[in-house]
């Protein structure tokens, strides 16, 4: 996106929004998942967590839009720093691929037991972000001073 300057209190609110969207997201693939519509479900699980990533990614001034550099960041400024578990990364990779099967592919590989995974895990990884994110959100002092952050 194009750079621009955004106050602490617009990070915030834009990170809520993200969050808000990533448990809607978790709900459309669990009722994708009961309705028997594997595919979108496991679509919506990779769609979960890439905006629970964009959700914190934010809040450091990073406001990636591709998967790629959703990784990046999220390595950068959280698995590096030991803020969150490589493991939550593990899982975005994952379910991307698992995403771009279900997406693009031209066989029906993706089942029900691939779906309720992707879930699982989806859920598993938005649960580490929040806390992460709840965790972010209290230290307001670190950054009230750099809200001339370009993204």
């Amino acid at each position: 996106g194009a750079a621009m300057t955004l106050s602490w209190t617009d990070k915030k609110m834009l990170s809520q929004t993200r969050m808000v969207k990533a448990r809607e997201f978790l709900e459309d693939a669990k009722g994708n998942f009961r309705e028997g519509r594997v595919k979108t479900s496991i679509n919506r699980s990779y769609y979960a967590l890439l905006a629970a990533a964009r959700s914190i990614l934010i809040l450091h001034g990073a406001n990636t839009e591709t998967h790629e550099g959703a990784v990046t960041m999220l390595c950068l400024k959280f698995v590096k720093t030991e803020l969150l578990p490589i493991e939550t990364v593990k899982t975005f990779k994952l379910l991307f691929s698992r995403r771009i099967d279900a997406d693009y592919g031209d066989f029906d590989s993706a089942d029900a037991a691939d779906a309720e995974e992707a879930i699982h895990l989806a859920s598993e990884a938005v649960e580490e972000i929040e806390r992460l994110r709840t965790t972010l959100l209290q230290r307001d002092d670190l950054y009230i001073n750099a809200t001339e952050d370009k993204i």
